[in-house]
């Protein structure tokens, strides 16, 4: 699997051996024509961004709708390369569009959330790139389905690409009460665990949705230790031909980048880690509390659906659950604890007594 040392070798979480945490990746959503491409890549360049990102190929859920210049684009990213002296780079969806990508020397690909959702796609690319060393970024699948994302890795790590990152973009849904596509930061966090040196790189623009929240959501990243931000930036946000609503002007991007804070993992003052290693004993011990606090309320769940089966009463009891939910989030607000987060747990636990049950039933 990917986690393996020996087949997924990072010697360190950059791509290019000039660049530094956080590194950022810039550019308008679409290249739209030379001249919008070339004076957009100039102003990042002028305000510290050295690597440019521009779709050529654009995925659109409705037909009709600006689908990218294309391959003609290439000159034009080719131009930025050799002129700015930036790094450039563009998303691919299919073995065809590799191929056009390589010839031209592009220095950084990423597949798109519509792509990773295929496997046949993921794969034709996967086999298109083989032999060939270029940093390689795979965002997200548009559902929130952290092994489907994992197995885009596994096929180009089994093809020989290892200069691999992910771009997390946030998950399709229905109901979006504030963001384009909700984050879900436990997805993206859980990979991180289960691939330690995979490089992150958030995307604040698709998640927002919109430019007003790419501040809050980029520092949010920065907190949780992400390693760099692709983020799209248009000289004229307002006439762009796709996603208008969510790209800022690179004045704008340079203010929102001046304003985070970028924290890093460890203190270098030791008696601050000393103080936080003692508060980790700390909930570490009330963690072995909480475990067997479960496993004992586990053991009466499972001595209730003994009688349950017994006297053919039935799993679900509503009424119960109900007065259970309501005494334990009045019981929370009391200890100013968040409502949402006590349901969730509550919630989780309710299932698994039901899973626990229904095995009873079944024996």
């Amino acid at each position: 699997m990917l986690s393996k040392p020996d087949i997924y070798p990072y010697t360190e979480w950059n791509f290019f051996s000039d660049t530094r945490r956080p590194l950022i990746i810039a550019g308008p959503c679409s290249a739209e024509s030379e001249f919008q491409l070339f004076q957009t890549a100039q102003e990042l360049k002028n305000n510290g961004i050295d690597t440019l990102r521009a779709g050529l190929w654009k995925p659109r859920t409705r037909p009709n709708s600006f689908e990218g210049v294309g391959s003609k684009g290439l000159s034009w990213l080719k131009r930025v390369q050799e002129e700015l002296n930036m790094k450039v780079s563009t998303e691919v969806a299919n073995g065809h569009h590799v191929e056009m990508a390589l010839s031209a020397g592009i220095d950084l690909l990423w597949i798109g959330a519509r792509t990773t959702a295929n496997p046949f796609a993921v794969q034709e690319i996967a086999e298109a790139l083989k032999g060939v060393d270029i940093p390689i970024l795979i965002k997200n699948p548009i559902n929130p389905d952290i092994e489907l994302w994992i197995g885009a890795f596994e096929r180009l790590n089994l093809c020989g690409l290892t200069r691999l990152g992910a771009i997390h973009r946030g998950f399709s849904s229905y109901n979006n009460l504030i963001y384009r596509n909700p984050p879900q930061w436990q997805i993206p966090i859980e990979l991180k665990r289960r691939i330690k040196n995979l490089p992150l790189f958030c995307d604040p623009s698709h998640i927002g949705g919109h430019s007003e929240y790419l501040q809050e959501i980029a520092q949010k990243s920065m907190d949780l230790g992400f390693d760099g931000l692709i983020i799209e930036s248009h000289i004229c946000p307002a006439s762009a031909l796709s996603d208008s609503e969510q790209q800022v002007t690179p004045q704008t991007l340079k203010h929102i980048l001046s304003n985070l804070i970028i924290r890093t993992e460890q203190s270098l003052d030791s008696n601050c880690q000393l103080m936080i290693e003692e508060l980790r004993e700390k909930i570490d011990n009330l963690d072995n509390m909480v475990l067997e606090t479960l496993a004992n309320r586990m053991k009466i769940i499972e001595d209730i659906g003994q009688y349950k089966k017994q006297n053919n009463i039935t799993i679900l009891q509503p009424d119960r659950w109900e007065k259970i939910l309501n005494r334990v989030t009045a019981e929370a607000k009391q200890l100013g604890l968040n409502r949402e987060l006590v349901e969730k747990v509550f919630k989780a636990i309710h299932q698994a007594s039901i899973d626990r049950q229904t095995e009873i039933m079944n024996e």
